[in-house]
This record gives C-alpha cells, sequence and structure tokens, in this order.
C-alpha cells in the first residue's frame, strides 16, 4: 500500500476490509470532480489491479467498445482476432475469460473509471454490466469490482439505487470528500508547502480542500499569491474551471448554474418553496432531481433546522470555490496582476470571508467536537434563526451542537485576523442571543455560547461568565481520533 496518500483513513480502510475478505466485491466510489477519486484506487490498489478501463466522454459506443478491448488486448496480452467485440455483452464476456486464470490464485481488482460514461446512448451497456455482475462477477470470491464516477447523482441514481439488475448488489459505498483543514495542511507540507494555518484557511474559504486544486499551488509563496495564480491568472488552473466543472457533470448545466447562483446570494440558504420561486422551478421531481444531484456532488448541502422536520430542509452552497468564484472571480477576469491583492484588502472580502469561515466551521463539527471534549456524545449539528425576529438583530446561530447530555452549544463564529475582544454591544447582543433562542426552542437544557474565532478571546469584563467555551482556529486543524 502506498504510504504517501494523504488522509482518506476510513476510505482506507473499507478497501482494506474488502481486499481482505474471500467473497466478491462491488464497490461504488463517487464524490465531486477533481476530488481524488481515481488517485485514490490507482494508489492503494495498483499492486492490485488487474485491468483498468476509463470511459471516455461523449463518443459513440463502436468507439467506447474499440477502446475497451484495446485495454483488454494490452492487459492479458490476448490475439487481436480473439478480442472483437460487437456489443458490451461481448465484451464483458471477453473480460471474463481473460480473469479466469488470475482469479484462481489470488484477490484481483478491476477498476472502471467514469464509469456513467460508459452507458452511451443505446449502447446497454448497464444491461451488460448487471448480467456480467449477477451471473459470474458476484460468484468470483476473489474479485472486487471498482465502479467510479464524477456524475455522482447518475451513480448514486442508477448504481446505488439501482433498482433493476443491480438493486442491492453494491457491498461497499466510498463517498470521497474534500480534505478536512488537518488533510489539507498535511498535503500542503508534503508539497513542500509550509504556511500558517490562518493562511491555509484563507485558502481552504477560496478554493476548498479539493486535492487537484491543492496539487497546483507552489512553494514560497503567500495564500495571496496562490490565489492570485491559480484563479484570476488567465493561465491559472481554476480561470475556467467554474463552466467547466458543471459542463462535465450535468447534461442541462445551465438549470444547476441558475440554481447555485441563487443559493450564492443567501448565505442563510433557502427552503425548498423559497429556492424554487426564486430559481423559476416547478413542483415536483424535477426539482427533486436538481438538488439531490447538486447536493450528491457536494455544490450544496441540506440542513434540518432545530426543532424542525426535513421538509423545512434549508439548502446552502457550500463548495467553496463556487462561492468564491461567483462573489469574486467571475467579475474580474481581466487577468491583471495583483487584482487579488486589492481585493482581499476591501470591505465586501473582509464581510464575505466571515461567512465563508461560518462554512468552513461547519464542515468541520466532528472537528469541533473534539475539541470541546464531548466527542463520545451524541448530538445533532444544526443552524437556528428567529422566527419572529428580523436578520441582523442578532437572532441567527450559526451553528447549534444539541447534546444529548443536556446541553446546547450555541456557537458564534468570528473570522477576524487577530484576538478576538468582546465589547459591551457585542456581549448585549449575545446575551440576547441566547435568551430569544431559549424562548422560541422552549428548551429546558443548559444552553452554553461556544465563540468560534480565529486566535484567542481576550478575557474582560464583558466575556467573563458570557463565553463558556471558546474555540482557535488551531482546534479546527486537529485530527479525529
Amino acid at each position: 500500500m502506498d504510504i504517501n496518500i494523504i488522509g482518506r483513513e476510513e476510505e482506507k480502510q473499507v478497501l482494506d476490509e474488502v481486499l481482505a475478505d474471500n467473497t466478491a466485491h462491488l464497490v461504488a466510489v463517487y464524490g465531486r470532480r477533481r476530488v481524488g477519486k481515481t488517485f485514490l484506487i490507482r494508489t492503494y490498489l495498483k499492486s492490485h489491479i488487474a485491468f483498468e478501463y476509463s470511459g471516455v466522454h461523449g463518443v459513440t459506443t463502436a468507439i467506447q467498445l474499440e477502446k475497451f478491448t484495446k485495454n483488454l488486448v494490452e492487459s492479458f496480452h490476448l490475439n487481436h482476432n480473439e478480442s472483437l467485440a460487437n456489443n458490451w455483452f461481448d465484451a464483458l464476456d471477453l473480460l471474463k475469460i481473460a480473469l479466469s486464470k488470475k482469479l484462481k490464485r489470488k484477490k484481483v481488482v478491476v477498476f472502471f473509471d467514469e464509469f456513467p460514461w460508459m452507458q452511451t446512448h443505446g449502447s446497454n451497456f448497464l444491461a451488460a454490466f448487471e448480467h456480467f455482475w449477477n451471473t459470474w462477477g458476484s460468484l468470483q470470491p476473489n474479485l472486487l469490482v471498482i465502479l467510479c464516477g464524477s456524475a455522482a447523482s447518475w451513480m448514486i441514481k442508477n448504481v446505488v439505487r439501482n433498482r433493476g439488475g443491480l438493486h442491492n448488489r453494491v457491498t461497499k459505498k466510498i463517498a470521497l470528500q474534500p480534505f478536512t483543514l488537518y488533510e489539507t495542511e498535511a498535503f500542503l507540507l508534503y508539497k513542500k508547502i509550509s504556511l500558517t494555518k490562518y493562511q491555509i484557511t484563507q485558502l481552504y474559504m477560496a478554493i476548498g480542500g479539493i486535492p487537484h486544486y491543492l496539487n497546483a499551488l507552489q512553494p514560497g509563496q503567500s495564500a495571496a499569491q496562490m490565489i492570485q495564480n491559480t484563479c484570476f491568472n488567465k493561465t491559472g488552473v481554476l480561470y475556467n474551471e467554474f463552466e467547466d466543472l458543471f459542463y462535465s457533470l450535468f447534461e442541462t448545466p445551465d438549470r444547476y448554474i441558475n440554481i447555485v447562483r441563487i443559493l450564492a446570494q443567501k448565505p442563510m440558504g433557502l427552503n425548498r418553496t423559497a429556492l424554487m420561486k426564486a430559481c423559476k422551478l416547478q413542483s415536483g421531481g424535477s426539482t427533486t432531481t436538481f438538488l439531490e444531484q447538486l447536493t450528491a456532488s457536494g455544490f450544496v448541502t441540506s440542513y434540518v433546522p432545530m426543532g424542525k422536520q426535513i421538509k423545512n430542509s434549508i439548502y446552502k452552497l457550500t463548495d467553496a470555490f463556487s462561492l468564491f468564484y461567483l462573489k469574486f472571480m467571475e467579475s474580474n477576469r481581466t487577468g491583471a496582476k495583483g487584482i487579488w491583492q486589492k481585493l482581499s484588502n476591501t470591505q465586501s472580502w473582509k464581510s464575505w470571508s466571515g461567512l465563508a469561515f461560518e462554512s468552513v466551521c461547519l464542515k468541520h463539527t466532528e472537528a469541533i467536537k473534539q475539541a470541546l471534549g464531548i466527542s463520545g456524545i451524541y448530538t445533532e449539528a444544526s443552524i437556528w434563526k428567529s422566527g419572529t425576529v428580523t436578520v441582523g438583530s442578532g437572532a441567527q446561530i450559526d451553528l447549534v451542537i444539541d447534546r444529548s447530555d443536556n446541553c446546547i452549544n450555541i456557537c458564534e463564529i468570528k473570522f477576524y485576523e487577530n484576538d478576538f475582544s468582546i465589547d459591551k454591544k457585542y456581549a448585549a447582543l449575545l446575551e440576547n442571543k441566547k435568551n430569544i433562542f431559549k424562548k422560541e426552542t422552549k428548551t429546558k437544557k443548559q444552553i452554553m455560547i461556544t465563540m468560534l474565532t480565529c486566535y484567542p478571546i481576550k478575557p474582560n469584563i464583558y466575556s467573563i461568565g458570557l463565553v463558556d467555551n471558546y474555540i482557535t482556529l488551531d482546534k479546527l486543524f486537529l485530527k479525529i481520533e
């Protein structure tokens, strides 16, 4: 196994389990584009992969079959005349024959990358694969087949939740997520990039924990220089990434981009009804499909507000790069040198960074729980907004951690480049927020005000006795035990 894979501990454990098991396994791997799915499988299982094929986007079935059989010939040293296939049933029969000898000796991995692209119009590929797995593959104790795809929504619908021949056939699922702050820091250090945690967080708020994006960064630069070079320079790896993302994942990308644009303007998110109205969507299955696919692909996260039911879910745009692109990149595409250094000193950035840091914290609730010493306690994390008080009056809570030990942490999140000081006005706002929360939720639980800041809070007469705990930025970088 390759020791240079950063993080991915849970995913590597899943792969170790299916390798060690003496039964056949069908594993589905999916996640956002550029998140590192292919790298994980190729690198971690390289000594076990007997055959690999990556689907080709937008080609005919004939070309797909030609590429597939060429891979078969090269991987198993077959005779060209014996490897002709007119359809996917024949092609997968050839794969069975080629694998048979190897399966008698050891565990064998077959890796289908970009699996959704193999299902071209009228190809019957999925039906052929279902037949391949049900009549032969599932009976081979030494066979591990891994299906991987960036079109996460397609993978979930057609593989994980398949209602046909693959129904309940997937034995393990790996939904690969972006790096955490801990993993991001480790990855950067592996690349000989040493930054403060504050600078890493600035990077994370702009491009997220996407390994492909992080891999484009160069040592010897500040976070501001890295953002300038990757996002704002015309030769930067992320300069045209936004549209490429959506056009590679969705058949009607404009519909999805429209939803993302609307949500980018609503930091607190929207419920389904408000979102349909803002996006001019029709009630019904199509809206459900759009939201499920954006969620599965890692762009949108749904939160159930405290005390509400799942039907009252709030949808928030949480993909860091999409948020950053729509706020700063889209309107500043001149390629001018130093444009980001200028933008990062504006009030617009300072206001936006506070919201972006909230999103970062919401993605690191396990690290927050660990810092609070409550990892072993069952909790439910949510957001909360007063039903009677307007936004801006202090009656919204960035993160609520509802604990089974009869306590609730209401978390106030502040992105500030120096030690944070609570003054009289802010102390009154916090106290008011706590009282409104207690009154509207009618909770009998102990309420604890928890501050999440970059650097320590300066103790004074306003903070002492008001703030129960505070967590600094470095705690978000904790490795989850």
